[in-house]
């Protein structure tokens, strides 16, 4: 863990450099690729993602160190070309894994998140799931555990084959000429994210775009059919946590209320989207049907709830980033209490853009977990001393009792904060 949360601290600031770097070319070039609340809620989604990675919240039901050992054939020593089949087998490996994810009801919550965002730029490769507990994909890696590609092999080539879909989440570079037919390319990933009928569910590839051309999933993006972004079923939140469980919170509502006993066992496994007979007319669904007559989520906000917005997001990568590079530090129980908070935290300021009373239920779930580390707080990294941790104590405490009562006049002034705990979903 140590190992990945270091790779994670050279990593994400390499990642928010890129962005700045997009935002200013979009500037001079005359594009608008970022909206506030937007930008905000898809960093904020890959700090949840961070903070669950971090806290091992993943079962593995059959680790790939067993299967290389049990049926692996060969005994391959680490060479350059070792790492290279790897890569290939992992991208191999992940075509499916991202089309198994667009196909079935259940799977497609584990990656809805991703496509979330009705923007697309380099922010949103950063929305990424904290669904994912059970990884079911391990039979994807049975060939390369045949072949005998050592356990370490892998585990040094998954992070560089993630971390290198990154780039193409933009719609600043165009087709790329020749690349175009080898590998995936930001024109590729629009058509992905798109909701265009001529695009759906295509380009599924990572890395190389041969397996879509392969496989028959490929679209070309046309001049003709500009990408429209997001999710057929709009997630209207700016919530991380929310969208992450929306699908599943539908399909649970949708097996319980058919009358169709069958339907009940398989609305799981069918194609995603698919809803009983008897529902989809009793509970109709919001369908975007039109694309291009849509009009994007977006709530409205003052300057100073913007501000505080962004304050508080700050502090929260600042905190977490404090946790990456002193993870060899925190003894478990104060980990977890540590990322459970900044959890709370994001998931209070998410709501609080959102204007949802949900944001008043985070601020006491917040404060919960404050106290127990304002006990534990000269045990946290570089905290020692009795003056800082005073000076500490204090700070927490501001901070706390500003947000709450931020967070109370926000639900007080804006009467249009739902009664409803989700009844948008």
């Amino acid at each position: 863990m140590e190992a990945y949360a270091y790779a994670l601290s050279i990593a994400i600031p390499f990642f928010i450099f890129l962005i700045i770097i997009e935002a200013v070319a979009a500037y001079f070039m005359g594009h608008r690729i970022n909206r506030p609340m937007d930008l905000i809620s898809s960093l904020s989604s890959g700090m949840t993602f961070t903070l669950k990675q971090l806290l091992g919240l993943s079962v593995v039901i059959i680790s790939y160190s067993w299967m290389e050992s049990w049926i692996g054939v060969f005994n391959i020593n680490p060479r350059w070309w070792v790492f290279l089949l790897a890569f290939i087998g992992l991208d191999f490996a992940g075509y499916w894994q991202h089309r198994f994810n667009h196909t079935f009801n259940i799977l497609w919550n584990r990656h809805i998140i991703h496509h979330s965002s009705e923007e697309f730029n380099l922010s949103c490769a950063l929305r990424q799931n904290i669904s994912v507990i059970f990884q079911v994909y391990f039979f994807l890696y049975i060939p390369m555990a045949v072949i005998g590609i050592p356990t370490e092999v892998i585990a040094t080539v998954a992070p560089v084959h993630f971390f290198a879909q990154f780039w193409y989440h933009t719609k600043l570079i165009n087709k790329m000429g020749f690349l175009e037919y080898i590998i995936v390319t930001p024109s590729h990933h629009r058509v992905h994210h798109a909701i265009n009928d001529e695009y759906i569910d295509k380009n599924f590839a990572e890395i190389f775009i041969i397996w879509d051309k392969m496989f028959g999933t490929f679209q070309e993006e046309l001049a003709s059919v500009p990408p429209v972004y997001g999710i057929k079923k709009p997630a209207r939140t700016w919530n991380p946590a929310l969208i992450n469980f929306m699908h599943l919170w539908q399909l649970i509502k949708d097996a319980w209320l058919t009358n169709d006993w069958k339907a009940k066992l398989t609305i799981w496994m069918k194609p995603t989207g698919w809803r009983p007979a008897d529902l989809a007319e009793k509970y109709p669904l919001k369908i975007i049907e039109e694309p291009y007559q849509y009009q994007k989520y977006q709530t409205s906000y003052s300057k100073l709830l913007l501000s505080w917005v962004v304050f508080q997001f700050v502090l929260a990568n600042i905190l977490q980033y404090y946790l990456l590079v002193n993870i060899a530090s925190f003894d478990y129980l104060l980990l977890v209490s540590f990322s459970l908070f900044l959890f709370a935290m994001i998931f209070t300021y998410t709501s609080l853009m959102d204007g949802h009373w949900l944001s008043l239920v985070g601020e006491f779930v917040k404060i919960g977990l404050a106290i127990f580390i304002l006990f534990r707080i000269s045990d946290l990294p570089h905290v020692s001393t009795y003056k800082l941790s005073t000076v500490l104590q204090i700070g927490l405490g501001i901070y706390l009792l500003v947000s709450l009562i931020i967070s109370v006049f926000s639900f007080l002034g804006n009467r249009t904060w739902s009664p409803k705990i989700l009844n948008d979903f």
